[in-house]
């Protein structure tokens, strides 16, 4: 018994702390990058700039333009699916930015659920 006192009690608990530190603090920056990622925006525009689009990277919509040109009365799917085209691109360059941010932490670790 006398010998498993000394095979790495006192080592294994302090790797142990530090990996909790290192943890927690891999935590609270991660928290940080998110509350960051509210105030960033990405744009994006479809039909040659008729529509744009201002995403935050909290995934939302912060600002919709559109040039009168795009607004025709005849063909209203037409302007439908430019804002939709703008949209899924302003959402997919948030959704980008965001990994891009949390990977700097997680170096590039894949994290399920985050982003």
């Amino acid at each position: 018994m006398a010998g498993f006192k000394g095979m790495g009690g006192g080592g294994m608990g302090g790797n142990m702390s530090q990996m909790l530190k290192q943890a927690q603090k891999m935590q609270e920056d991660m928290a940080k990058v998110q509350e960051e990622l509210l105030t960033k925006t990405v744009d994006a525009s479809s039909g040659g700039g008729m529509v744009q689009v201002v995403v935050s990277g909290k995934m939302e919509l912060v600002e919709l333009k559109i040039k009168p040109e795009a607004v025709d009365p005849e063909d209203v799917e037409m302007l439908e699916d430019l804002i939709k085209a703008a949209l899924n691109e302003g959402l997919r360059k948030a959704q980008e930015m965001a990994s891009q941010e949390m990977g700097k932490l997680t170096g590039g670790l894949k994290i399920p659920g985050l982003f």
